[in-house]
């Protein structure tokens, strides 16, 4: 509600009189507000005030936080115990920003999140006839969360994580630089699952797929829809 407060009027020709229609038609509320702030009126704005954008908030409709255990990763890939690594990421990501609360397998959790390292692969980006210049570190994930009390699968992605390095004359600093352009494409999968499994919470299909009768989700998981992380 707008309240309209008098103040002290002898401010010229215009104070306290009518104002002029050609006023609204040539500067509208501008300048209307201008002419009656000179002549001593205020405008007092009273309540919550529209909302930006024009709609109000919307609350998500996640009901609780799930208690999230994450189980060891498999790796059939020739990086030796990068699993571990990984497990890790998805640990820190999910318990910074995928609505849930990362405890122990032991721990009375109500999920489960194992996966697996599907794939690394090292293509060449920059290169001539006796050197490469630029190669890229590209990894593959699939992960699942069961129920723990049925063992159903009530969510499962795949994703894909990618990050660039260059390389030098010296071998053993090359594989630094791979090593680290791991690093960066497993932090790429893990922020990029821990987002997706927050918006599956956000929308609340975790408590629709819960709802469901365990019969009618015998040997159907719900199927990964693989996208790119990087």
């Amino acid at each position: 509600m707008v309240r309209l407060d008098t103040g002290n009027r002898d401010h010229g020709g215009l104070c306290g009189s009518a104002v002029p229609g050609y006023v609204f038609r040539a500067t509208g509320v501008v300048a209307l507000s201008l002419v009656l702030s000179a002549c001593g009126y205020q405008f007092r704005v009273q309540g919550a005030g529209p909302t930006v954008g024009g709609a109000a908030e919307q609350t998500t409709k996640r009901t609780q936080t799930p208690r999230l255990a994450i189980l060891p990763i498999s790796n059939t890939t020739y990086e030796p115990n990068f699993e571990i690594k990984l497990a890790n990421y998805l640990r820190r990501e999910f318990s910074a920003g995928a609505g849930a609360e990362i405890v122990g397998p032991s721990a009375g959790a109500d999920l489960f999140l194992s996966g697996q390292i599907m794939q690394i692969l090292l293509p060449t980006l920059s290169f001539d006839q006796t050197t490469t210049f630029e190669s890229r570190v590209e990894m593959l994930v699939s992960v699942k969360i069961e129920e723990a009390k049925t063992k159903r699968v009530v969510w499962s992605q795949v994703a894909k994580g990618t990050s660039e390095f260059f390389l030098t004359q010296d071998l053993q600093f090359n594989r630094v630089l791979q090593n680290r352009a791991l690093e960066q494409a497993g932090r790429f999968v893990a922020e990029d699952l821990a987002s997706r499994f927050l918006l599956f919470l956000d929308a609340g299909e975790l408590d629709k797929v819960l709802k469901r009768p365990v019969k009618a989700e015998a040997g159907q998981g719900i199927q990964p829809r693989p996208e790119s992380a990087r």
